[in-house]
């Protein structure tokens, strides 16, 4: 669901993704082959949101801000379901973990990795390449090639959702039964603890 407020209309690149049960709503700016899923909120009301090319704002994810101000999410931002960032800068190819909080005036470096559930409290700056952990949140270390790869390849799978949304998704009525010949769905990607466990 896609509303003007205010009289701004939200811009959306062809190639993204809205998924219908998302609402994005006034000042709001996405990229191409950004893939924003179901029950997201990107809430362009008092202040502007720019999300630009390759990232995805999963399920769940709020997207917001105090008046007069700017959320941005720079290209490759990969922000996990349930992922709440108001008011904050959040740098190329950085991942933000599942129900994470980003506050206002945050500023996250490129290729950082901010793990699950983490808070990060207004006015913070996280340093480029930062594994940060907890809330509050800690930086523990710096993230590694290995799992700066392992993070831009599973973005890489999300940047072709998009396309793949655009080409198969569609309503359907649920089947009663499993069909014999029902197709089995490859893998395809690791998580980082089998990755690690190879």
């Amino acid at each position: 669901m896609i509303y003007s407020f205010n009289g701004f209309v939200p811009v959306v690149h062809e190639s993204a993704f809205v998924h219908p049960q998302a609402t994005v709503t006034g000042n709001v700016l996405i990229g191409r082959n950004v893939y924003i899923g179901p029950g997201a909120a990107i809430r362009g009301d008092w202040g502007q949101i720019i999300i630009e090319d390759n990232c995805n704002v999963q399920e769940n994810c709020t997207v917001h801000m105090f008046p007069g101000t700017t959320t941005r999410l720079r290209e490759m931002a990969h922000i996990g379901h349930g992922a709440i960032i108001h008011g904050a800068t959040v740098g190329r190819n950085v991942l933000v973990g599942m129900n994470a909080v980003i506050m206002d005036r945050v500023e996250i470096g490129d290729e950082c990795v901010i793990g699950a559930l983490s808070f990060i409290k207004a006015d913070e700056i996280i340093p480029p390449r930062s594994l940060v952990v907890g809330n509050p949140h800690k930086i523990i270390r710096q993230v590694t090639d290995e799992m700066l790869a392992w993070k831009t390849q599973g973005t890489q799978i999300y940047m072709q959702l998009p396309a793949d949304c655009h080409a198969t998704l569609q309503p359907c009525e649920p089947l009663r039964e499993i069909p014999a010949d029902r197709p089995v769905q490859t893998a395809g990607y690791q998580t980082w603890a089998e990755r690690k466990a190879d």
